[in-house]
Parts: C-alpha cells; structure tokens; sequence
C-alpha cells in the first residue's frame, strides 16, 4: 500500500467524535465530494435493507452506474455491510 494512502487511514482512525470527522472531511473533500459519498452510503443501507434498484433510485439522487458499484460492493465487498449493520 502506497505510504500516503496508509498516511490518510491512520488519519482518520484518529478521528473520535462527529465533528472531529466533520472538520477532517471538510478540509480533504469538497461539500459535493462528501455528498456523494453520503448518497453511496445510503444507496448501500438501503439495499442491506433490501431494497430494489428501483426503489434506492426513488430514494436517493443516486445515478444507475455508481449504484451498480455500490450494489456490487454490497454483495461482494465488506466495507459496507460490515460497518452499516453495527
């Protein structure tokens, strides 16, 4: 793994409070950057939910391509259903 990319995972296992993540993630991101990442997240929720792809679509802004990864993700990743389900 590239030293920076472990650099950023190490800054933000740091974090420990909402705003500590808030203040990190608005100084790395732009505020559009960040929403689309929060609508990932909540495409990914509402599918471990079991949702449809019709249904996330009705739900969110979310567009069919970056929802085909999050679904992909979802089934065969870890990320998601790992931290969304605790």
């Amino acid at each position: 793994m590239d030293e920076k990319i472990r650099d950023l995972y190490h800054l933000i296992l740091r974090m420990e409070t909402i705003e500590d993540c808030k203040s990190l993630f608005n100084d790395l991101c732009t505020a559009r950057e960040i929403e689309k990442m929060a609508e990932r997240v909540h495409a990914a929720k509402l599918l471990l939910e079991g949702k449809t792809y019709n249904q996330v679509m009705a739900q969110s802004e979310i567009s069919s391509a970056t929802l085909s990864r999050v679904s992909r993700c979802v089934q065969y990743g870890d990320g998601y259903s790992k931290f969304l389900k605790r």
